[in-house]
C-alpha cells in the first residue's frame, strides 16, 4: 500500500509523512508549484497550478488498496472508483458506504454559496484533531497490515 497525500491546502502532511516512515510504508506528495514542500523520506511531485491537477495525477496514478489522504471530496469519489482507500484530514473514512452522503452535502453547500447564502464555518484546527487524524490513520495501517502476509 502507497500513501498518497493531496498536499494542496492539507494541513496533515508532515505527520502523514512521519508515520508513513514510521512504518516504513511508501509515501508520495503531490502538489502544484505554489506550495513548497521538502523531505527526505516522501516523494514529492510537483503538477501545475491549474484547478484539479493534483487530484487528476493522484487519481490516474493510484493502484488498488493505495491510501490517499484528501479533503476533496470529487477526488475521494474518483480514489474510491479506483478501488481505493480514502481518508480526510480530520481522520473521517470516505468509503462505499458514505460516499454518496459525501458527495450530496458537496453539492448542496456549493448551490448555497452560489446563491450568496452562507457556507458551514469550519473551525480552527486543534491538536485533538491531529490526534484523532493519527489514531486513524494508524488504524488503516494497521489492518491492511494484518490482512496482508508479507
Amino acid at each position: 500500500m502507497r500513501i498518497w497525500i493531496d498536499a494542496d491546502g492539507c494541513p496533515v502532511v508532515n505527520l502523514t509523512i512521519g508515520i508513513a516512515k514510521k512504518y516504513q510504508m511508501p509515501v508520495s506528495v503531490v502538489k502544484n508549484y505554489a506550495i513548497v514542500i521538502e523531505n527526505d523520506y516522501a516523494e514529492i511531485i510537483t503538477v501545475d497550478i491549474s484547478r484539479d491537477a493534483a487530484d487528476y495525477y493522484i487519481a490516474n496514478h493510484i493502484e488498488p488498496g493505495d491510501l490517499v489522504i484528501t479533503q476533496d471530496n470529487g477526488l475521494a469519489a474518483m480514489v474510491l472508483a479506483k478501488k481505493g482507500r480514502c481518508l480526510n484530514q480530520n481522520g473521517r473514512v470516505i468509503d462505499e458506504a458514505n460516499i454518496d452522503f459525501v458527495l450530496d452535502s458537496r453539492h448542496h453547500g456549493r448551490v448555497a454559496r452560489l446563491q450568496h447564502q452562507r457556507g458551514p464555518r469550519h473551525k480552527k484546527r486543534t491538536n485533538e484533531d491531529d490526534v484523532q487524524y493519527e489514531k486513524a490513520l494508524k488504524e488503516m495501517i494497521d489492518k491492511d497490515r494484518r490482512s496482508h502476509v508479507y
